[in-house]
């Protein structure tokens, strides 16, 4: 029993370790424009400099690219992202921009942030 413990610990390491970009806290107001369906609103949970996760009340269809307009302290943000994850009403968007200045402006905003715990 106790190997069964270690092994899950250990795989929830790997987890974290897998990683890439560290998330920060960030609950602001976010429009998402698709080609689809019209502009929907929803309220960010978190943000790394790859994406963010955001509560909506509309369905988005997954592997979408979407254009995200939400504003953090340092400035508006209008960037593209790939809407990869879903789970009810929390997604996961992918930033599709990595040259763009509103990229910069997300890479800057989590430099000067606390990891979320």
């Amino acid at each position: 029993m106790e190997s069964g413990k270690q092994s899950g610990a250990s795989q929830t390491e790997r987890l974290v370790d897998a990683r890439q970009h560290s998330r920060f806290k960030l609950h602001v107001d976010v429009k998402i424009y698709s080609r689809i369906s019209s502009v929907l609103t929803g309220r960010t949970l978190d943000i790394s400099e790859a994406g963010l996760a955001a509560m909506l009340q509309i369905e988005v269809p997954l592997d979408q690219v979407v254009r995200l307009e939400f504003k953090l302290p340092l400035g508006g943000v209008s960037i593209r992202a790939l809407v990869r994850q879903r789970n009810a009403f929390r997604y996961g968007f992918q930033f599709v921009e990595p040259d763009s200045d509103a990229q910069e402006l997300i890479n800057r905003f989590c430099r000067e942030r606390k990891p979320r715990t």
